[in-house]
């Protein structure tokens, strides 16, 4: 007689009478391909009644199933799955066996272990023998759809399931950190502040998390990873096929065959400006800190890249004025801009001296290019509502001809949450303050106005398009120049929805004059262990900040 079943008899025949046996649903319906099932030698129920009345935990059982998923290795989830062939109620459990020997998809084991739960998921453990009775086809995966059968993803838990849509990259805050993505249907997710559909904060049924087939921290090699070392949201999948599950209170699917990859192709610089027009660009730094130890880099060696990565994302632009946001507030940080930016050639760039740039550690900045235009006056506006004086500058042609003001912006970001008064009411914390702030620069704006020159607001409002504060500069007359779509534009990427929080904004007058716009896509998209302080640091502008630089070429003749 085989040994294993030996092992099990004589199991069998030492528990006491409360020893629960159950054997995984036994029907087979292709008896020529899966696997055949094993002898029936043992009183059995099916895997619905299990489910259906689970036993205590720590009770000893006794499973039958086809393996469906294997993932058993040292770094993964150290088990595999046991899925019954029932077509139409399919139904499967893992097994946590981290010390057994190798299993393949496929084969139909009897498994005798303890029943318990982990992660809130039924499973088989402290595992006392493995028998195989034969090997076999795959039960065909479940075919699921999203947003569809969002609401039925909770009966396939633990089961092969394919997803045959294409899937979207919608977020990579946790794959460093934990090896998931988050993917979404019908494309990316946007923020409902993008779109004004504020009912609908998280679009749970349009989400799903590919996991990587482990739950450990920090996974070495990070996964999913193009040969380019990144995975960029807006990357797809199609086909996905791997056991579905519930954890952290997430549907995840571990993969088991590999995810094929397409798009997510990472954008050249946009063609220099032509005709005489203007390049006009707002960039939020992401603290561009000389001063090690603050806000920016830690080490000298950060330092480097980070100027490096700056310098790559800048100057491919060609732009012949910047408002750079989260400027450390040292009149050195915005002198070492300067010499960063005349390093293209015989361009020479300037800054406009901040008048009031207030008592934070960060400050907005204006730079130009002096053989393109001349600065005629520059004036801050030093209201208490503002957290970092707004800077307004008057430019000029070389030859003294008067074209437009330029307003440099960072309204209140919508982090640290105060514990009551201008709390998250739908647009995020201290949405009162910027809304409060938007109102105070259009009216600033008017006072300030020369000679009916056009105002260009320029820099990071920390609002999305629909919310307070971009609705009130759409009241005072301002509109996008950039994007003719807002809800489909973005310059930022936080937690797998995407919006807009840059903006170059103006007078309907000066939006008739503006020619090629857009977001340069260097930023938003990669993983956040790219940047200048990440684990895997990457070469050229490829996060070099958050945000995505806005950049737009103005007709001034």
């Amino acid at each position: 007689m085989d040994r294993h079943v030996t092992s099990i008899r004589r199991t069998l025949a030492s528990v006491v009478p409360r020893v629960l046996v159950v054997a995984f649903a036994l029907a087979v319906p292709s008896a020529h391909a899966l696997a055949p099932a094993c002898p029936p030698d043992r009183t059995s129920l099916t895997t619905d009644e299990l489910l259906a009345e689970p036993p205590a935990d720590a009770t000893s059982v006794v499973l039958e199933g086809i393996v469906t998923g294997v993932f058993m290795g040292a770094d993964e989830l150290g088990g595999f799955y046991l899925q019954n062939d029932v077509a139409d109620t399919p139904t499967g459990v893992f097994v946590y066996a981290p010390r057994q020997e190798p299993v393949k998809p496929g084969d139909r084991l009897r498994v005798e272990g303890r029943f318990g739960h982990h992660h809130g998921r039924p499973q088989l453990a402290r595992i006392d023998d493995i028998e195989t009775c034969g090997s076999g086809r795959l039960p065909e995966p479940v075919a699921l759809e999203l947003p569809r059968d969002a609401q039925r993803l909770q009966d396939f838990e633990d089961v092969r399931v394919r997803f045959g849509q294409t899937l979207t990259v919608t977020g990579h805050h946790e794959l460093e950190r934990y090896g998931s993505l988050t993917l979404s249907a019908e494309g990316r997710l946007w923020h409902p502040g993008q779109t004004g559909q504020f009912d609908d904060h998280d679009h749970a049924e349009r989400r799903i998390v590919l996991d990587d087939g482990s739950y450990r921290a920090r996974p070495e090699p990070v996964p999913y990873l193009d040969d380019r070392g990144t995975r960029r949201v807006g990357s797809q999948v199609t086909g996905l096929t791997g056991i579905l599950t519930h954890a952290f209170d997430a549907h995840r699917l571990h993969p088991t065959e590999t995810p094929q990859w397409e798009g997510g192709s990472r954008p050249d610089p946009p063609d220099p400006a032509t005709d005489g027009a203007l390049r006009i660009v707002t960039a939020n730094m992401e603290n561009d800190f000389i001063t090690l130890g603050e806000r920016g880099a830690a080490s000298r060696a950060e330092r480097q890249r980070q100027e490096a990565k700056l310098n790559a994302a800048l100057l491919p632009l060609k732009a012949d004025l910047i408002t750079a946001i989260e400027l450390e507030n040292r009149p050195a940080a915005r002198e070492r801009l300067i010499e960063r930016l005349s390093q293209q050639g015989d361009t020479t760039y300037q800054a406009v001296r901040h008048p009031a740039p207030g008592t934070d550690a960060i400050k907005v900045g204006i730079t130009y290019r002096a053989d393109r235009l001349e600065l005629l006056d520059a004036v801050a506006d030093q209201d208490r509502v503002h957290h970092r004086p707004p800077l307004l500058a008057w430019f000029g042609t070389p030859e003294g001809e008067a074209l437009f003001g330029v307003v440099a912006v960072h309204f209140k970001a919508k982090s640290g949450c105060p514990s009551s008064g201008d709390v998250d009411r739908g647009q995020g914390c201290w949405n009162e303050r910027r809304t409060a702030q938007a109102q105070r620069l259009a009216q600033w704006i008017e006072q300030e106005r020369r000679d009916e020159l056009p105002v260009i607001v320029a820099g990071d409002l920390n609002a999305y398009a629909k919310e307070d504060p971009i609705r009130v500069l759409r009241e005072a007359g301002k509109r996008d120049l950039v994007h003719a779509e807002p809800d489909r534009a973005y310059s930022y990427v936080f937690r797998g929805q995407s919006g807009q929080l840059d903006y170059l904004l103006g007078p309907e007058g000066i939006a008739e004059r503006v020619g090629e716009a857009g977001s340069w896509a260097i930023n938003a998209d990669e993983p956040a262990f790219l940047g200048f302080d990440g684990s895997q640091p990457a070469e050229g502008p490829w996060r070099a900040s958050d945000h995505d630089p806005v950049w737009m070429n103005l007709r001034v003749d």
